[in-house]
């Protein structure tokens, strides 16, 4: 059995889970709502508060799922509790951002600047000039935004200019050696 799969997820106050036929859950709280179907060969109930995902047989692509299916509800139960959020780092000379409104513009050295408005999914902030957050309630739409600003400019090894996540270490090359 899984580890990860057979764990109960306790759903918070606030929180609302509907679970349709075809296993389309429903989750809906303060921070939005967020809707996925799931395969239809698991089971998911919603008992006493608690959300429990079984699984009938162990056939290997049963098993594949089970704990994949429980920590995706997991997810979707923190993004519309309390969110999640990306924080980008630039690095350079003359490499900034800002926020205008609902427009994100990016200067990273190109001939032109780059821009990203905010969505109905996702939102950015930039408390100042080297740094900018991407929250949202979708764990996978947060981290394919922050990836998407990020390979406007990725990180190069010789100077480490660019755009860099948080905690992301940059492995550092020699520059030229000479005679």
């Amino acid at each position: 059995m899984s580890r990860i799969g057979r764990e109960p997820i306790a759903i918070p106050a606030g929180v609302t889970v509907t679970i349709d036929a075809g296993n389309a859950v429903t989750v809906k709280g303060p921070k939005g709502t967020l809707s996925f179907t799931f395969s239809s060969a698991l089971t998911i109930e919603n008992k006493d508060g608690t959300l429990t995902v079984t699984r009938p047989n162990d056939d290997r692509e049963v098993r594949s799922l089970h704990g994949t299916t429980r920590a995706l509800l997991n997810d979707m139960i923190i993004g519309v509790t309390d969110g999640y959020a990306k924080k980008l780092e630039i690095v350079g000379v003359g490499y900034r951002a800002q926020k205008s409104g609902k427009t994100l513009t990016l200067n990273l050295g190109h001939s032109h600047p780059v821009t990203f408005d905010d969505t109905a999914d996702v939102t950015y902030e930039v408390p100042d000039s080297n740094t900018v957050i991407v929250k949202g309630a979708d764990k996978q739409i947060v981290g394919q935004m922050a990836a998407e600003i990020r390979a406007k400019r990725p990180p190069e090894p010789y100077l480490g200019k660019g755009v860099k996540y948080e905690n992301e270490r940059i492995r550092r090359k020699a520059g030229k050696t000479g005679k």
